[in-house]
């Protein structure tokens, strides 16, 4: 029995349980909840971990928002809870955007979060605030109308580092307590994963899109230096290829950033796989990842394409922004000029180009079924297939009311407009269905709503369907599976002359 929204979120039904804060003495003893309140504490975010701090005092600084409206608002606060465990205390009641990552410093005078202005928006820039405790002065500090990522404070209390994703690779930023900030490093850190050593080096998780993590040391001003080699070992045997760049010219006159990934020592020409990011405010930055490995696809003998078409993160807040109520638009139209662009490289094989795609880039392959037939085959992974019963069943509801201007009953015309479903009848295009029972951001009907079009259609098509997963396929026997499926799926069309694929 469910009596209000956000009853399940991510993959999980709640049933009537709250993340809540427990304290006890370190010599032990009984633990005490400090948040007794019918709310999260702090507030479920997908990945989480990072919402409340403790002050030198003892006080805790949590983020928070309510449960009334925490289906359809993305307007959280820093809370106060004093060490006796009272009522919380407001500290950022004039926001109405979101308020989280709360730093205390180390000398306790100050407090740094990040924060966002604009109440529904979840992909608004975040900035970095300071607050001076004693005086309540608040600095706002915009660097370059990007977002700040993480942050650390200096052990001396003076400054702050903080990361910020900038055409595709996150830089380190050493910031001032007035606000001031220059690049902490004339190089990429590699990575968000950092801390500050006490005499202010930073630690970094660095890697990129053909370099696994390894931990370096980044001095102010300096190169980093590699303090590990964790993945040596096993990665040693592997070809995991090489990295370029290519910028092309959207139809709005900026600029459009991809990744360009092949094998290296590959033959003369490859088939073109083109993959397409969630999100869409995300970004296919210089990074590492066990899902949707651009190293591992490569691999296989393609040419990967991974553009970040406008919508994605580290452009700027404009270029971000310009995505949501155009879906199917200027997006859409970077990534075709993007393929065209590859498919003229000398070391891509033209006329066997697949594409590939989850979340938004599942909707991105859904939108493309409908649109053109120049890709031999089609993956979508959770992707967005009907944009009006997808409202119905997810769970963030800020997220499409934001991008389609309302609900589907407010802009019905908008939600019919960018729905793949819409255009079924436009279908040609061999697909690879992908879908978690679990996930209950893209719910499983619209993975299911796809393959069914496809049926009826008579196109070539498959799902790969997993009961067990949701959002992102974690389960290392899944994620095998995935890849399997996936490759031979690209393989059987993208390279038809290979007797190692599998086709239906």
């Amino acid at each position: 029995i469910v009596d209000h929204l956000f009853a399940r979120h991510w993959t999980e039904w709640k049933d009537g349980k709250r993340t809540h804060v427990f304290v006890m003495p370190a010599s032990g003893g009984p633990a005490r909840d400090v948040t007794p309140l019918d709310s999260d504490w702090p507030s479920a975010r997908v990945g989480g971990g990072d919402d409340f701090r403790f002050t030198p005092e003892g006080e805790m600084i949590v983020s928070s928002k309510p449960a009334q409206r925490e289906a359809w608002s993305t307007n959280g606060d820093l809370w106060l809870i004093d060490r006796e465990g009272g009522p919380p205390r407001n500290l950022t009641p004039d926001n109405h955007g979101d308020d989280a990552q709360p730093r205390p410093s180390p000398d306790g005078r100050y407090l740094a979060w990040t924060s966002q202005s604009r109440d529904g928006y979840e992909s608004d820039q975040w900035k970095l605030k300071i607050q001076d405790r004693k005086t309540g002065r608040i600095t706002a500090v915009d660097l370059d109308t990007d977002d700040v990522a993480t942050f650390a404070w200096r052990r001396d209390s003076k400054g702050l580092v903080a990361s910020v994703l900038q055409k595709a690779r996150f830089w380190l930023y050493s910031i001032s307590l007035d606000g001031k900030s220059r690049r902490f490093s004339e190089t990429p850190a590699g990575g968000s994963d950092f801390d500050l050593a006490p005499d202010g080096t930073a630690i970094v998780a660095a890697a990129g899109l053909t370099r696994p993590p390894e931990v370096v040391a980044i001095r102010p001003g300096g190169q980093p230096a590699r303090l590990s080699r964790f993945n040596d070992e096993q990665y040693k045997d592997l070809n995991l290829g090489t990295a370029e760049e290519i910028w092309i010219d959207s139809t709005d006159g900026s600029k459009v950033h991809s990744f360009i990934i092949r094998p290296a020592n590959a033959p003369a020409k490859l088939p073109l796989l083109v993959l397409i990011h969630g999100g869409p405010h995300d970004s296919w930055d210089d990074a590492w990842s066990m899902r949707w490995n651009a190293a591992a696809f490569a691999a296989r003998g393609y040419v990967v394409l991974a553009t970040d078409f406008h919508g994605s993160a580290g452009y700027g807040q404009k270029f971000k922004e310009q995505i949501s109520g155009d879906w199917g638009g200027l997006a859409y139209d970077d990534v075709m000029r993007a393929t065209d662009a590859a498919e003229k490289l000398p070391f891509v094989e033209p006329a066997h180009t697949c594409a590939a795609g989850a979340s938004f880039g599942g909707y991105m392959i859904d939108w493309i079924a409908g649109h053109t037939d120049r890709f031999k085959c089609l993956v979508s992974h959770d992707g967005v297939f009907d944009l009006a019963s997808e409202y119905g069943s997810t769970e963030e509801l800020w997220f499409p009311e934001w991008e389609f201007r309302g609900a589907p009953w407010q802009k019905p015309e908008l939600y019919r407009r960018l729905s793949p479903s819409s255009y079924v009848q436009n279908f040609k295009t061999p697909t690879l269905v992908v879908q978690g029972e679990l996930d209950f951001r893209v719910p499983v009907g619209q993975g299911m709503g796809m393959f069914t079009a496809l049926q009826r259609r008579g196109i070539e098509s498959r799902l790969l369907y997993f009961p067990d997963e949701g959002h992102w396929v974690l389960k290392p026997r899944n994620s095998q599976l995935w890849y399997h499926t996936v490759l031979d799926w690209i393989d059987a069309h993208a390279k038809p002359r290979n007797k190692h694929a599998i086709r239906p």
